[in-house]
């Protein structure tokens, strides 16, 4: 699947679920609860959970954890691009002109 049709395929899901009226300040939430489990399960990786009530994983475990949430923190931010209607692909684009603009010397 290109991101293109997973751009739909999240559209279509979220709205069949209803999750797509949510206000945007919510979703800019969900996004940062996202991004702090993304930060969690990078830190499971790296340094090890150190806590209790946390299980250490495996290695696959501990990256089928980071992939699910980096999916979840993708997720979030299609609903985003959605609500404007931009594109994945525009975004991609648009933040490689600005890095090739920004530090590619001449």
């Amino acid at each position: 699947m290109n991101i293109s049709e997973f751009q739909s395929w999240i559209k279509e899901y979220y709205e069949e679920r209803g999750w797509s009226d949510l206000d945007i300040f919510i979703r800019i939430g969900f996004l940062v609860e996202e991004t702090g489990e993304v930060a969690r399960a990078i830190r499971s990786l790296e340094i090890g959970r150190d806590r209790p009530d946390e299980q250490a994983g495996t290695l696959l475990e501990q990256k089928r954890d980071l992939t699910e949430e980096l999916g979840d923190v993708i997720g979030n931010i299609i609903i985003i691009a959605n609500k404007y209607d931009i594109s994945i692909e525009d975004i991609f684009r648009a933040h490689r002109e600005k890095l090739q603009q920004r530090y590619i010397t001449k």
